[in-house]
């Protein structure tokens, strides 16, 4: 057996310390990437979108005959009532060609106004019904006979109902305005007399049309009126989104100009597109999508800007992984997962996808840290290094 002197065991001592460290300068140094951790919470898959405001319930008010048109004092954001003179217009003397017209006009304004009143009647009937299927249900919602949708279904349909009375009121009382004005123009055969406008429902004046003195024509809009208490909104969406959207759907309102969001509820979807140009010069389809808010914001008037997220899905329990750690390989999501100080790259099954993360179905567990945003340096097996930990 070989012995070893001293100087020559503090020579191989040296000599193994200069190869391990030769060996350690020689190795890559750990690449420093950014660290998420794969967990569980809730998840929402939402579509945004840009509209306006505006009063549900609007209606414009117009010259029902030819004449002068006295100067209107009205202004924007007056209250009026129903009943209320808005304007007056005095006629010049009728012919009897022009005498003949407003009969005929008149008879077909008796006409108009049976027709409002019968689909009033009509409205009444159906809410008369609804009302007594909500009390039913409600009865059996508080025993536990019904599901909370058909039970909140029945409150939909009776709140539908009563707007759409208020409507068909509106038409009825804007009918017999017309009427009596044409009633009044055939009394007035020498033009000396002027003819009163009545403001068919309560709520504000939202625009004066018209509001210098000068001669109108019959059908000259004068005044727009609207109950600024029902308030909905209007988004577009690219239509190819826009089928993923259903009546019903959770709305959150966000930039309107106020603090907090607003929730609404998705009413309809518009059945027919238009094309829009957008700020790159594409023209696009879009769709209109009609919300309803549930919060009251007085605040919010008509025709202001908003910004809306309406709720595809979500999920309170949802095992995700950030979107920015997924890449794809021959079809297939992948993510580089931390397995003892190196990047794995593990294939993925991915669901429902939202903007920061995706839900895992398989090929992660919570707790499982992944690489986000791999770059291409990076390779299956590599050492890495901490740079940055996601704290979402």
């Amino acid at each position: 057996m070989m012995k070893f002197s001293g100087m020559q065991k503090v020579a191989l001592v040296v000599g193994v310390a200069l190869v391990a460290g030769l060996v350690v300068l020689l190795l890559p140094s750990p690449l420093p990437v950014d660290i998420g951790v794969v967990g569980r919470s809730s998840l929402q898959v939402t579509l945004e979108g840009e509209g306006v405001s505006r009063v549900r319930e609007r209606f414009v008010v117009s010259s029902p005959v030819n004449g002068k048109l006295e100067r209107i004092s009205l202004r924007a954001g007056d209250e009026i009532s129903r009943g209320m003179i808005v304007a007056r217009v005095t006629p010049p003397p009728l012919n009897r060609q022009e005498s003949e017209e407003a009969r005929s006009r008149s008879s077909s304004a008796e006409a108009l106004l049976e027709s409002a009143r019968a689909a009033e009647s009509r409205v009444m009937v159906d809410l008369e019904q609804a009302r007594k299927q909500h009390e039913r249900y409600k009865r059996l919602f508080s025993k536990g006979a019904v599901l909370a949708e058909v039970y909140e279904e029945s409150v939909r349909q009776a709140e539908t109902l009563e707007r759409e009375l208020r409507l068909r009121s509106f038409n009825v009382r804007s009918a017999t305005f017309e009427l009596r004005a044409l009633q009044t123009l055939i009394g007035n055969m020498t033009g000396t007399e002027s003819i009163e406008v009545f403001s068919p429902g309560e709520g504000v004046v939202l625009r004066v049309l018209q509001e210098s003195e000068r001669v109108v024509s019959a059908g000259t809009p004068l005044v727009e009126i609207g109950d600024t208490s029902m308030r909905e909104l209007v988004i577009d969406l690219l239509s190819s989104e826009a089928v993923g959207v259903a009546p019903g759907m959770k709305v959150e309102v966000f930039h309107w100009g106020g603090e907090g969001v607003l929730n609404g509820t998705v009413r309809t979807v518009e059945p027919s597109a238009f094309t829009k140009v957008s700020a790159l010069g594409i023209e696009e389809q879009r769709v209109n999508i009609v919300i309803d808010l549930h919060d009251r914001e007085e605040r919010l008037g008509d025709n202001y800007r908003v910004e809306a997220r309406i709720v595809l899905w979500e999920d309170d329990e949802v095992l995700q992984v950030p979107v920015s750690a997924l890449f794809r390989v021959d079809d297939e999501w992948n993510v580089f997962r931390l397995q003892d100080g190196r990047a794995r790259r593990v294939p993925v099954r991915i669901g429902k996808r939202a903007t920061y993360a995706a839900e895992v179905l398989d090929g992660l567990e919570a707790g499982d840290e992944v690489v986000l945003h791999p770059s291409n340096e990076l390779e299956d097996g590599m050492r890495v290094v901490e740079s940055i930990r996601d704290r979402q």
